[in-house]
């Protein structure tokens, strides 16, 4: 069975169905292609290339293209020749995609009509090619490498690297491969799918050619058993564990080995390979107990850029440039990529970057070079990486000392500043007065960089400059630091900025001052009815607004216990909590998977996650899901979540199936809101519109024009059923979504960001912005109570407990307030907070995380009781949950961007388990019963069904 079998199976079926769907993102309307339109470009295609070429030896097409609506006919044609595809990167530096080119002994390759004269610019130095013949939107060219030198630059080490991560990879240890006869053949006509260029473990760029009989039983697995679950491996694949001799491991410490049968992959040079052939992975773990546990990586390996990277090239390559005597690479707070260079001679930064630029993908460029005298060793001889850091950061103090020299050079490193941190470097161009940093291909960790290298280069703060850099130009964010820093110049103005669009404007003042009369039931239309539901958020938040009581999933909500108690039946708050969550695992052994990525995923399999659905969204999901259950008929229950591809969509949480779609304006990274009565979905978009979207059909019943961006996610009062959220465009509103107005709108000194958080007892809102103020807010009539400024923005989402409101700043504090203004503690981590922090059952423990990689818990006095380090950044939410009825025990849900779920016990900190996603990771996770809900940057919902093996 090959990868083209497959898709002529589909397309035999489904003939005249959507088979691929193309979005540019040019404000067009997507473009769709039939498995019929497919299959037949694809088939044209393939009789063109068995016409022109003349295959010697192993069958390689190359593909040099951007992605479009074409590509999968591409692929496809280029494996019905039969031959193998091979993907050449058009942003990838020539001299990378020489040496990969001439390291397969490319002959031929597919040319895109669009990229022809970058293709010649590029390679006209490295390449001598023949161009042969044009079919539709490609030309084929055919190469000759005779006299071509195609380097990397890697110095003699490189083949001393190459044949130890050979004998690595193929090292059989006591397995049994070595007893094999049977052998699996390069040259195989019908063999090869794709060839791949990649970085081994010792970060030597390697190609590996991947046959059919490989990949195919990946997409069977899939195809044959849904759900997937995760932390087993996949159809056809062994998982085993070797000490450092080789040999296969029960017990200790190890790395993880993949292999089976047909899991046959062709590294470099190979020509033939035993079938069931076992490779490193560079995964390390410990055994103990049947349990494995991961330790970490053996090589350099990190993930930068969404790409994985092996730090260790990049020295490599540094190394291999004439004027370098010795350097090395650090990955600064996992954050940035530093080079320490000692040179032969003087050096110019900017000539390094260049000359790196010319062998090294644009994510393995390093974000600032340090030249200095010698490199430090500890006593074993190794480069000391903690001295490295202690010189970078001597180095950024010594920048924040330093004073300007004028507006001119202010601007000259504004420029510097913009490219280094957007990765545009190598553009020797001035930065457009007009560029926006967010569509420059910046995001809120970015522009988190660029304010603090900013900061640092000005010598001090500059206030509300977060909000610019995120709404404004690069000339508006010039002239906001000129402003704090040289007060007395004038101010630089660009003819073609044009102002910020405004959206229908509001009829009602800052604030209406009038007092909203406390309502204990809505006043709906006759046609409306209530709804009882429970509506289950981020946070381990739950309200159940029409059952007469609020409450949270064993947790505090955003209006606390106490709150509840004082208003309701007592012996009504129990009734909310859900079914147990765990189970006895019948098989506590641990197993792995292989990610997409090629990764193994590793749990400590107390408890396993098994993927119960997934829904594609068609672009990233970076908003948290909604969970809505009636309280009639729970089997109903839904998940509403929105997408980047700017669809809403309701889920249902069983099934998985989509109940409903409805296409918004704009990017949604709003979470949803459920209305008072139950029949509303309430959601923010990136357009400035609030869309309320009628629960069971998903139409447009409302919308609210604000001023710019609304990425705040709405809260709800149940006392009054009026809709809170924050805009871009430095407001908060209250609106009467039955009434379709807007009851008041308050002005809050800076982006609001996060979503407003409502508290009973005191009846207050709180608002916190990217200005660095939190607010607390009259809700019936927008009057402020009382403001505290942080100093810093807030990303983070406040949080209130029966004594306190908590909130995490960038500046890395936890800070505790009460409910009259007084701050109680802070509590300090080493990097930004944006995650918002979430209450345990007693509200006697705070979690929350940090951009420092780890999670928190801390008591309400703001003393740390444990924390617990993840493999990355950690941007969500954290989610608290009972895992079994009845007990007191404590579960806590994090996901930290690079994808991996934790699973750990509330009181200890303890690891229970963790799995990958194969995204990165910004939404929230939110549980239910047995079932983690969450949202994954490679477009999918994922619902995860979560089994355990406890002892009780």
């Amino acid at each position: 069975m090959t990868l083209q079998e497959l898709v002529h199976q589909a397309a035999s079926i489904y003939s005249d169905k959507i088979a691929v769907c193309f979005d540019e993102c040019n404000n067009q309307p997507p473009v769709y292609y039939t498995y019929k339109t497919v299959v037949n470009a694809a088939s044209e295609l393939s009789n063109f290339l068995q016409l022109h070429c003349d295959f010697q030896g192993i069958r390689e097409v190359g593909l040099y293209c951007h992605p479009g609506i074409n590509l999968p006919s591409w692929i496809l044609g280029i494996l019905q020749v039969p031959a193998a595809y091979a993907p050449i990167d058009p942003d990838s530096p020539p001299a990378l995609s020489t040496h990969f080119m001439k390291k397969c002994n490319l002959s031929y390759i597919l040319v895109e009509k669009q990229q022809i004269n970058k293709f010649k610019s590029s390679y006209e130095i490295f390449l001598n090619y023949d161009t042969l013949k044009e079919h539709s939107d490609l030309v084929l060219f055919r190469l000759h490498w005779k006299n071509v030198e195609g380097s990397l630059m890697l110095n003699n080490r490189k083949q001393k690297y190459e044949k130890e991560e050979m004998t690595n990879s193929t090292n059989s240890g006591n397995s049994n491969e070595e007893k094999s006869e049977e052998h699996m053949d390069v040259r195989g006509k019908h063999c090869l799918a794709y060839v791949l260029h990649t970085s081994g473990t010792t970060g030597i760029p390697k190609i590996v050619r991947v046959p059919h009989a490989c990949i195919v039983p990946n997409i069977q697995h899939f195809r044959c058993e849904l759900p997937v679950p995760l932390g087993f491996p996949l159809l056809g694949t062994v998982v085993e564990v070797r000490d450092t001799n080789g040999f296969t491991i029960q017990e200790g410490h190890g790395q993880v080995f993949l292999g089976g049968r047909n899991r046959v992959c062709f590294l470099d040079d190979e020509m033939t390979v035993p079938l069931g052939i076992m490779r490193a992975t560079g995964d390390l773990v410990m055994v103990k107990d049947g349990e494995m546990f991961f330790l970490g990586r053996k090589d350099s390996q990190i993930k930068r850029h969404g790409k994985r990277l092996n730090i260790e090239l990049v020295q490599q390559v540094a190394e291999g440039l004439q004027q370098v005597e010795s350097c090395a690479v650090t990955w600064y707070n996992q954050e940035k990529l530093i080079l320490f260079m000692v040179s032969k001679n003087d050096l110019v930064k900017e000539y390094i970057f260049k000359e790196l630029q010319k062998h090294l993908p644009s994510h393995a460029i390093p974000d600032e070079i340090l030249l200095i005298d010698s490199l430090p060793f500890t006593s074993h001889g190794k480069i000391d990486v903690s001295e490295l850091n202690k010189i970078y950061l001597n180095d950024l103090n010594l920048k924040s000392e330093c004073k300007l020299n004028g507006k001119e050079e202010l601007w000259e490193k504004l420029q510097y500043l913009w490219k280094s941190i957007l990765n545009h470097s190598e553009d020797p161009l001035k930065v457009p007065d007009e560029s926006l940093f967010l569509n420059s291909g910046g995001d809120s960790l970015k522009s988190i960089r660029l304010l603090n290298e900013i900061e640092k280069l000005v010598g001090t703060s500059v206030p509300g400059l977060l909000e610019i850099i995120l709404s404004s130009p690069i000339l508006e964010i010039y002239n906001h630091v000129l402003q704090t820093v040289f007060p007395d110049e004038d101010l630089v103005f660009s003819k073609n900025y044009a102002v910020k669009r405004k959206f229908n404007d509001v009829n009602q003042e800052e604030t209406s001052g009038k007092s909203l009369r406390q309502k204990s039931v809505m006043m709906l239309s006759c046609d409306d009815e209530l709804t009882a539901f429970t509506a289950v958020s981020r946070g381990s938040q739950i309200l159940s607004p029409n059952t007469k009581f609020l409450t949270k999933l064993g947790l505090c909500s955003s209006a606390h216990s106490s709150d509840l108690m004082s208003q309701t039946n007592i012996q009504n708050v129990e009734s909310l909590n859900p079914p147990a969550l765990i189970r006895k695992s019948k098989d506590p052994s641990c197993v792995a998977e292989v990610s997409e990525e090629g990764t193994c995923v590793l749990a400590a399999k107390k408890m396993e996650l098994h993927v119960r659905w997934r829904s594609d969204t068609g672009k990233c999901v970076d908003a948290s899901p909604l969970v809505v259950i009636p309280a009639v008929d729970k089997s109903s229950a839904t998940v509403y979540i929105g997408s980047h591809s700017h669809r809403m969509v309701a889920v249902d949480l069983y099934s998985g199936k989509v109940k409903w779609e409805q296409i918004l304006g704009d990017r949604i990274e709003s979470s949803a809101c459920v209305s008072k009565c139950g029949n509303f979905i309430v959601v923010g978009c990136y357009n400035g519109l609030v869309y309320v979207l009628k629960s069971n059909s998903g139409e447009k019943y409302w919308t609210f024009p604000t001023e710019d961006a609304v990425k705040s996610s709405a809260a709800m009062d149940p006392t009054t059923g009026l809709i809170y959220i924050g805009s871009h465009d430095q407001r908060a509103y209250a609106l009467d979504i039955y009434e379709k107005k807007c009851v008041w709108k308050l002005k809050c000194g800076g982006t609001v960001f996060s979503s407003p958080c409502l508290s009973l007892i005191p009846h207050h809102l709180y608002v916190a912005t990217l200005g660095g103020h939190l607010l607390a807010i009259n809700p019936a009539t927008g009057n402020r109570v009382w403001e505290h400024c942080c100093g810093k923005p807030l990303f983070s989402s406040p949080r209130c407990c029966l004594q306190y409101v908590c909130i995490g700043c960038v500046d890395g504090n936890l800070l505790c307030f009460t409910h009259f203004g007084e701050q109680v503690w802070q509590f300090s981590t080493s990097e930004p907070i944006f995650s918002s922090p979430c209450t345990s059952a007693s509200e006697q423990e705070i979690f929350f995380c940090s951009h420092d990689c780890f999670i928190y818990c801390c008591n309400v006095k703001g003393h740390l009781q444990w924390k617990f380090g993840t493999t990355s950044q950690v941007y969500a939410t954290p989610f608290a949950f009972r895992y079994q009825e009845g007990s007191s025990e404590m579960l806590l849900a994090a996901a930290s961007t690079d994808g991996k779920l934790w699973i750990l016990e509330s009181k200890s900190g303890q690891l229970q388990s963790v799995s990958e996603l194969p995204g990165e990771v910004f939404s929230s996770p939110v549980v239910w019963e047995s079932m983690l809900i969450i949202g994954c940057r490679n477009n999918y919902v994922y619902c995860l069904d979560l089994s355990g093996g406890y002892q009780i």
